[in-house]
């Protein structure tokens, strides 16, 4: 770095500190925000959301074979079966924008393709079955059916789409990568290795298992009062597991790849949900940009409406279930129904967090590609639905 360039970055560090609006309450609130936003995250997002996804992220890494990958989504895997298999993997995996970073960086540099990767990158926390139900109680049928068939849509076309731009890359990355390894004589069964990752993804998803409707006395609410249970059951399993199947070293190198996966996104996605709080706050609170404005902005069904939903939906942060009571509130403030299927779409599956860890995963260049496809796809569904259901 010249001494020029360092010159600049303390002159301009200097010029932000100088001129700080400490006076101004919305600043001050913003500020907090921000904080506030993060405390919530690491309370009630890191230990049940992420560290589970870390883990899996791991296994992947080290005991899921290359050779496997490449069966299902390596560049000649058989296409219909690695995007119909990407595609509906957010039925299993009720995870948000964040917590699906750690698992797309497992299978993409086990050697899986950049399409099936991208599908799944998206249908994890798009297509999540708990989602969709509580979009049709709360939003109507409609909104309900048209996220469901759009998000399953969404993640082969996108796939597809980044498979196609990106061919001439993906090439040289399967030529010059260490991915075509052949079989690998797997130290367990597949039923082992099956009930190894299924006691790890029943236990994410059972902790993070939301309540539905107060006062629903159905399934989901019957599965939620009982999801200490099997999550706990779940990890008793993989606790046995564990001890039966695997040897030390094996254990040593796994924790050692779910360390590595956390070094490289946690600092990220902290400093992400520090900016998107800064900028559109929490729910039901406000950051730097009063949301009276964001509410105004997408009225109607105009391109600018849907366009302005799918951007800043792209950029806030939502949980997982959180996007429903944010628009029930924009729907009442007279948003669109077409501005709100395009946030509905474009919300769950990006956050300014999950960009930051997506550059540092695939580079810039693919990164901006895949959000550009979210937001003008989002977009132009919006526009359609729009047009149909007023």
């Amino acid at each position: 770095m010249s001494e020029l360039r360092k010159f600049i970055y303390i002159l301009a560090a200097f010029i932000v500190c100088y001129f700080l609006p400490i006076e101004s309450m919305r600043f001050n609130g913003a500020v907090f925000e921000a904080l506030a936003l993060v405390k919530w995250y690491a309370r009630e997002h890191v230990i049940l959301c992420l560290v589970p996804a870390f883990f899996i992220a791991g296994a992947i890494s080290v005991f899921v074979s290359q050779a496997s990958v490449m069966k299902y989504f390596g560049a000649k895997a058989n296409k219909i079966l690695s995007y119909s298999v990407a595609s509906v993997s957010g039925t299993i995996l009720a995870v948000c924008s964040c917590t699906v970073l750690p698992l797309f960086s497992g299978i993409y540099k086990r050697g899986a393709g950049l399409g099936p990767a991208v599908a799944f990158l998206y249908s994890g926390p798009a297509i999540n079955v708990l989602a969709i139900i509580l979009t049709a109680r709360i939003l109507g049928w409609e909104l309900g059916l048209a996220r469901a068939v759009g998000a399953i849509v969404f993640s082969v076309v996108i796939g597809l789409l980044m498979h196609f731009i990106f061919l001439k890359e993906e090439r040289e990355r399967h030529a010059n990568g260490d991915f075509n390894v052949g079989e690998i004589t797997e130290t367990r069964s597949l039923g082992q290795t099956i009930f190894y990752f299924a006691a790890m993804i029943v236990f994410l998803v059972f902790a993070n298992w939301g309540k539905l409707l107060e006062g629903d006395n159905g399934v989901w609410t019957a599965i939620y009062q009982c999801k200490w249970y099997v999550a706990g059951l779940s990890l008793a399993g993989l606790a046995f597991i564990l001890f039966k199947w695997f040897k030390m070293d094996e254990i040593r190198e796994w924790t050692q790849a779910t360390w590595g996966f956390a070094l490289q996104i946690l600092p990220l996605l902290f400093i992400g949900v520090l900016v998107s709080g800064f900028l559109l706050g929490r729910v039901g609170h406000e950051g730097i940009i009063p949301s009276k404005y964001i509410a105004a902005l997408v009225g109607g069904n105009s391109l600018w409406a849907n366009f302005f939903s799918s951007v800043v939906a792209a950029f806030m942060y939502f949980a997982t279930l959180t996007e429903v009571p944010i628009l029930q509130g924009l729907i009442g403030a007279g948003m669109g129904k077409g501005p709100a299927l395009a946030l509905l779409l474009a919300g769950p599956a990006l956050s300014l967090p999950s960009m930051l860890v997506l550059r540092s995963i695939m580079g810039t260049r693919k990164t901006v590609v895949y959000v550009s496809l979210v937001v003008v796809m989002a977009t132009i569904s919006g526009m359609i639905f729009g047009m149909f259901v007023k």
